[in-house]
């Protein structure tokens, strides 16, 4: 089919898709340019002078470069999509760009010989507008957990949100309805890492446009209704060889893969720090708590729910590593790169695996300590761990570091359902 346009997205500093709409003769290799300064920005839309925004040197251009390759049909009418990489106006990567980070972690794992292969699981809730205005969870009866059809979406929107995603090859593995309603979990499939990522940032828009349609708000913020459960985005991993034989799959249950081993004690060590990046709002940490089966403890497990690194109890090309702390207000690249990030470190670094968690992480547990108590404890620890500070990148963290404390001051008097709706209509 025909394309009359190119619709150009690239995830910001806040994960959220970034834009224009360009004609059809620029469908192809190329580029277009955004304000640098973009980087500058918190949701309240205040101007932060943030490590490389370039806020107060003049806020020059920035480009957005795609390839003709990356180009795909898009969900709307007569659009294709395309997701860009971002450069300074001198032509270098621009240090924040989530996707290079992404692509530049997958080459240092290729150095050993490695692939990584990506499965990503986004949790979310649906809220509609009730006749006076006012925000309430979407009316869902029947729905309990494991519910489909009309039970869990008596609108159905679900259904377009399926159709649209196929018919563009976003291809979901599952969907189903989560414990408490009416909030639902989206996997999609398992893929190389930055395919893997693309997919999940092009499916959230995809999802939460088809639900506007519907007259409902789909929003992956990771604690929207406070006495119930938090969403998250939990990342699950694996790593190819030469061969194609997935490395995490040489042994089962504890007899872990020396890889497996590696990369979960590097999950382990930067388990403070990684909260700064993946767990990246105020209202995150009111996800992440103890006996919240969030990712809160640094700690590991054989298919154990209750644990934040979760090993899969399927061997073959099925064995894979689920890190379950991070959430979906948090640019998605910077997530899969954080934990593969950790990961690496864990390798190279030769870091000691501590003992797996024994105890349920409901009434007990053997972990002694988890995520910092709120966000800015998490970027404390992110700026004081300065290892994975430097694998991950800088100047990236020092930008993400000066807004997220921008984000706290902006949302210090906010409680309840101002919070909230801080969030909601960007996460």
């Amino acid at each position: 089919m025909q394309s009359d346009r190119l619709r150009l997205l690239f995830c910001d500093h806040l994960g959220l898709a970034r834009g224009k709409y360009l004609p059809a003769s620029k469908i192809g290799d190329g580029a277009s340019r955004f304000a640098q300064a973009t980087y500058a920005l918190t949701y309240g839309k205040d101007l932060i002078p943030a490590p490389g925004a370039k806020m107060l040197e003049g806020m020059p251009d920035m480009d957005a470069v795609y390839k003709a390759e990356d180009v795909r049909p898009g969900w709307e009418p007569g659009t294709s999509v395309v997701i860009a990489d971002l450069h300074e106006s001198e032509g270098d990567l621009l240090p924040m760009c989530g996707r290079g980070l992404l692509k530049r972690t997958v080459r240092q794992w290729q150095s050993h010989g490695l692939t990584p292969k990506v499965g990503l699981e986004l949790e979310a809730y649906v809220f509609q507008k009730n006749p006076d205005g006012r925000l309430a969870p979407y009316e869902t009866p029947g729905a309990y957990v494991y519910s489909t059809g009309p039970l869990f979406d008596p609108r159905r929107f679900t259904d377009v949100i399926w159709e649209r995603a196929t018919r563009m090859g976003l291809n979901i593995e599952c969907l189903t309805a989560e414990f408490d309603s009416p909030q639902l979990e989206f996997t999609l499939v398992y893929d190389d890492a930055v395919r893997a990522v693309d997919d999940a940032f092009l499916f959230r828009l995809l999802a939460r446009e088809a639900a506007l349609e519907h007259g409902l708000i789909l929003t992956f913020m990771p604690k929207p209704i406070l006495n119930k459960g938090g969403s998250g985005l939990h990342v699950n991993f694996s790593f190819n060889d030469a061969s194609g034989h997935n490395v995490v799959a040489d042994g089962r249950g504890l007899d872990l893969s020396p890889i497996a081993r590696a990369s979960v004690a590097g999950l382990m060590r930067h388990h403070a720090a990684m909260a700064g990046l993946v767990a990246p709002t105020v209202n995150s940490y009111q996800r992440l708590k103890p006996g919240s089966m969030s990712g809160y403890w640094r700690n590991w497990g054989v298919d154990h729910r209750g644990v934040t690194t979760r090993i899969s109890a399927q061997g073959g090309k099925r064995a894979r590593i689920e890190h379950r702390m991070g959430d979906a207000a948090t640019n998605p690249y910077v997530l899969v790169a954080s934990v593969l990030q950790a990961a690496r470190l864990g390798l190279e670094h030769g870091y000691e695996l501590p003992p797996a968690e024994t105890g349920d992480c409901l009434a007990n547990v053997d972990a002694t300590d988890g995520v910092p108590a709120d966000l800015g404890a998490a970027l404390d620890a992110l700026e004081g761990d300065a290892v994975f500070k430097g694998a991950v990148g800088d100047t990236l963290v020092g930008n993400h570091v000066a807004i997220k404390r921008a984000e706290i001051s902006e949302t210090a008097a906010l409680e309840g359902d101002a919070l909230r709706d801080y969030y909601l209509y960007y996460v």
